[in-house]
């Protein structure tokens, strides 16, 4: 083939959680150049490497197995991709695995999971809401981007635990002995956002009071198996108007602020 495509699962920790999605590519960029990978470009006056990120992080958290895509004019083993982008990769980057994928091969998230620490005082309260979330027929909250609307985002909730032990990869503060797991399904209509269910569970502040949101996991669709026991849903989600929107609310209207979000959108990797 003309070249290749190789596909690696990478974390990104530390004060790197902090870096816009924008800059991350940037970033990247400059490894790939800095590493002397023979990397594919795009077309046009201004071309750049042919790299998809299977899905963006929220700002602020941890993502400890992303998937980061790279197309290759001349084909190259991907342990040395692998090994070539460590060697240029600041404190707070890994790449863990590489390995090589069809051009024509694509990452499509299939689900994801979310994991926090909790103090021990607010783990029975949130394991209580967790039921109740868990056994609703319906979870709407408010979207304003593209248009102000209600979301059910229950078809996309996958499953909710509260595990009593030491948090795992994360930074979050001391005495934090319980870990709030959130396990979501992930479509190409939709999903649920975890700051959402973070407010639906009463435990945004925690974001605030310095706990570090991490996504743990990251399943695409075409490393599932086709007998696995259960999917995403299909078709777009449900909607409503949103009452308290402004009559004249349309596209161009602005929203108000949401956490992971600036004035231009999104501010994600």
């Amino acid at each position: 083939m003309a070249g290749d495509k190789i596909r690696l699962r990478f974390r990104k920790t530390g004060v790197l959680r902090l870096l816009s999605h924008l800059d991350m590519v940037r970033g990247v960029e400059r490894m790939l150049r800095r590493a002397d990978l023979p990397f594919r470009s795009t077309a046009g006056f201004h071309p750049t490497p042919r790299m998809i990120f299977a899905l963006s992080l929220p700002l602020g958290a941890d993502g400890l197995n992303e998937v980061l895509e790279i197309e290759l004019t001349t084909p190259l083993d991907a342990e040395e991709v692998r090994e070539r982008l460590n060697r240029q990769a600041p404190g707070g980057l890994e790449f863990l695995s590489a390995k090589e994928i069809p051009l024509r091969a694509s990452a499509v998230p299939r689900s994801v999971v979310y994991t926090l620490g909790v103090p021990g005082e607010r783990v029975e309260a949130a394991r209580s809401i967790a039921e109740r979330l868990l056994t609703a027929e319906k979870l709407w909250v408010d979207r304003y981007k593209p248009r102000p609307r209600r979301l059910n985002i229950r078809p996309y909730l996958r499953r909710i635990d509260l595990a009593t032990h030491d948090c795992q990869g994360s930074e979050s503060p001391p005495g934090s002995q319980s870990q709030l797991v959130m396990d979501l399904w992930v479509t190409q209509t939709g999903t649920a956002r975890a700051d959402e269910l973070l407010k639906l569970l009463d435990l945004f502040d925690l974001l605030d009071a310095g706990f570090v949101l991490a996504r743990s996991e990251l399943t695409l669709r075409d490393e599932t198996p086709s007998d696995a026991p259960d999917g995403p849903p299909d078709g777009p989600p449900e909607t409503a108007p949103l009452d308290h929107a402004p009559a004249d609310a349309g596209d161009d209207a602005p929203a108000p602020p949401e956490w992971g979000l600036s004035p231009n959108g999104p501010v994600v990797e």
